[in-house]
């Protein structure tokens, strides 16, 4: 079963959510764990694999995992001994759509096209 928390959608202004994404995100530790569960989309990564790979201690690795978690830009799901987290790309679509939104339709302050110019450079 995904565990998920979705903050309420009544709240018309999502200003201060996309504030707590952004501060979760702020830390480089979880930075790179999202990172990496996002390279291992959609199958996502068990708690030792990204321990591994990132080389993070346990107990700091479940501090991040938590905080990722209560911002719901990770889900966990149990797999019989293990916990296995994924990205959330459905929130993380939302987050790129409300900087899109800002910056790129209501005022054009940076233009689509070099964003996306920007975008295919650094996967090159």
């Amino acid at each position: 079963m995904e565990s998920t928390r979705r903050k309420p959608a009544s709240q018309p202004d999502r200003t201060a959510a996309y504030a707590d994404l952004f501060a979760a995100l702020g830390a480089e530790p979880r930075l790179r764990i999202l990172r990496a569960l996002l390279a291992a989309h959609p199958e996502g990564m068990v708690a030792g694999e990204i321990q591994s790979e990132l080389d993070i201690a346990p107990s700091t690795l479940s501090h991040h995992l938590e905080k990722l978690k209560n911002e719901d830009l990770i889900t966990v799901r149990r797999e019989s001994t293990f916990l296995r987290y994924r990205a959330n790309t459905d929130v993380l679509q939302e987050l790129l759509g409300f900087l899109y939104a800002e910056c790129c339709t209501r005022n054009k302050a940076i233009k689509p096209a070099r964003l996306l110019k920007s975008a295919v450079r650094k996967e090159d």
